[in-house]
């Protein structure tokens, strides 16, 4: 059994898609900042989308493995699609729905605190953040799904 999964090259491309994409935000992020975060290693959102790096890295391969005419391929093309419609869409827009509601938060939390004292108050406070960085623009995931696709196509064509 274990054998058998460790051959699957479809599960393999798409495995090494997202920790490629996870690991490869850091230099980005760096090259955007001047500041290494290691922490994106193992966050969500970010360039480039390691959900469509993923998912579009096991839908070449399965390109590969069973044809394009196979409904196994139209499965797999269906969830990409509908993987980076949610990463670009909805999760998108709850991250910036969490930056409103973190402002929310800390003006509630700076009312209630310091109420004797408000005219005298700075916006010095720090409170524990909603995510907000939890979906993606759509160049992270076009970006994303090109890395899944070019690791599918160096696994097939030069690897195996």
């Amino acid at each position: 059994m274990t054998m058998s999964l460790l051959q699957n090259t479809p599960l393999l491309v798409a495995l090494f898609s997202v920790i490629f994409a996870q690991f490869v935000k850091i230099p980005i992020h760096f090259l955007m900042t001047r500041q290494v975060n290691f922490g994106l290693f193992t966050s969500t959102g970010g360039m480039p989308s390691s959900h469509s790096a993923s998912v579009t890295g096991l839908t070449t391969a399965i390109a590969y493995e069973t044809g394009l005419d196979s409904p196994i391929f139209a499965v797999a093309a269906m969830f990409s699609f509908i993987v980076m419609y949610d990463a670009s869409g909805v999760r998108f827009q709850a991250g910036q729905h969490a930056v409103i509601l973190n402002q929310l938060r800390k003006d509630f939390q700076t009312l209630i605190k310091d109420l004797k004292d408000w005219p005298k108050l700075g916006d010095e406070e720090k409170l524990e953040e909603l995510k907000t960085l939890l979906g993606h623009k759509r160049s992270e995931v076009f970006f994303g799904a090109l890395t899944g696709i070019f690791i599918a196509v160096i696994t097939y064509e030069f690897l195996l």
